[in-house]
C-alpha cells in the first residue's frame, strides 16, 4: 500500500490497516487517530508530529522509527517491537507497552504518565528527563538505561530490573521496588522518600545524597553500598544487609535498624539512632 492510498482510506473513514507494510516512508503530522495497525511492518518510517491517539500498534514493527513530538495518548504498543525508536517529547499518557521489545528506544523528555510497560525489555533506554509518574514497571528490563532526573513518582516496579543504570536526580516518591535487582544502579541525589523496598538488591548501588526519608527498605541487601550523606529519617532498614556499606556523614535519626548486618559499615559523621545533639 502506498501513502496516499492509506491517507486516503482513513479520510473516508476507514480504520483498518493490519500487517500494512510502509517501510521508511514520511508521514510526519498525519492524524492516523484510532488506525488499527496490528503486526504493520513501519520500520524507519517517520511520524514527527502525528496525532496516533489510540493507534493499535500491537505486534507492529516499528525498529528505528520516529515518533518525536507525536501524541500516543492511550496507544496500544503491546508486543511492539521498538528498537532504535525515537519517543522524544512524546506524548504516551495510558499508552500500553507490555510485553514490548525497545532495546535502545529514546524516550527523553516523554510523557509516560499511567503507562503500562510491565515485562517490556527496556535495556539500555534513554528516559533522561521523562516523566513516568504512577506508571506500571513490573519486571521491566531497564538493565544499563539511562532515568538521570526522571519522574517516577508512584511508579508500580515490583521485580524491575534496573542494574547498573542511572537515576540521578530521579523522583521516586512512593514509588515500589520491591524485590528489584538495582546491583550497581546509580541514585546519586534521588528522591526516595517512602519508597517501599522490601527485599530488593541493592548491591555496591551508589546512594549518595539519597533522600530515603520514611521509606521501607527492609529485607534489602545494601551490600556494599555508598550510602555517604544520605537521609535516613525514618527509614526502616530492619533485616537489612548493610555489611561493607559506606554510610560517611549519612543521617539516621530515629532509623529502624532491629536485626540488620551492619559488620564493616563506615559510619564516619554519621548522626546514628542513639546519638543526641
Amino acid at each position: 500500500m502506498q501513502v496516499d492510498e492509506l491517507l486516503e482510506r482513513y479520510k473516508a473513514g476507514e480504520r483498518m490497516f493490519r500487517a500494512v507494510n510502509l517501510i521508511g516512508v514520511d508521514l510526519r503530522g498525519v492524524d492516523l487517530s484510532e488506525a488499527i495497525l496490528v503486526r504493520a511492518n513501519l520500520q524507519d518510517t517517520s511520524f514527527i508530529n502525528a496525532n496516533l491517539t489510540q493507534v493499535n500498534f500491537r505486534e507492529a514493527k516499528l525498529m528505528g522509527v520516529d515518533l518525536s513530538d507525536a501524541n500516543l495518548m492511550e496507544a496500544n504498543l503491546i508486543g511492539a517491537n521498538l528498537t532504535n525508536a525515537k519517543f522524544d517529547r512524546c506524548d504516551l499518557t495510558g499508552s500500553n507497552l507490555r510485553g514490548s521489545s525497545s532495546k535502545l528506544v529514546s524516550l527523553t523528555q516523554a510523557n509516560l504518565t499511567d503507562a503500562n510497560l510491565t515485562e517490556a525489555n527496556l535495556a539500555e533506554a534513554n528516559f533522561v528527563g521523562a516523566n513516568l509518574t504512577n506508571a506500571t514497571l513490573i519486571r521491566t528490563n531497564l538493565m544499563k538505561a539511562n532515568l538521570t532526573g526522571a519522574v517516577l513518582e508512584g511508579a508500580n516496579l515490583t521485580n524491575v530490573i534496573l542494574r547498573e543504570s542511572l537515576l540521578e536526580g530521579a523522583n521516586l516518591i512512593n514509588a515500589t521496588l520491591s524485590g528489584a535487582l538495582l546491583i550497581s544502579a546509580n541514585f546519586t541525589d534521588a528522591d526516595m522518600s517512602r519508597v517501599t523496598m522490601i527485599g530488593a538488591d541493592l548491591s555496591d548501588a551508589n546512594l549518595s545524597g539519597v533522600n530515603l526519608r520514611a521509606a521501607n527498605v527492609s529485607w534489602t541487601t545494601l551490600r556494599g553500598a555508598n550510602l555517604s550523606r544520605a537521609r535516613l529519617y525514618r527509614t526502616k532498614l530492619s533485616w537489612s544487609n548493610l555489611s561493607g556499606a559506606n554510610l560517611i556523614e549519612a543521617v539516621l535519626l530515629d532509623t529502624r535498624l532491629d536485626h540488620a548486618n551492619m559488620r564493616d559499615v563506615d559510619i564516619r559523621g554519621a548522626i546514628l539512632p542513639d546519638r543526641r545533639e
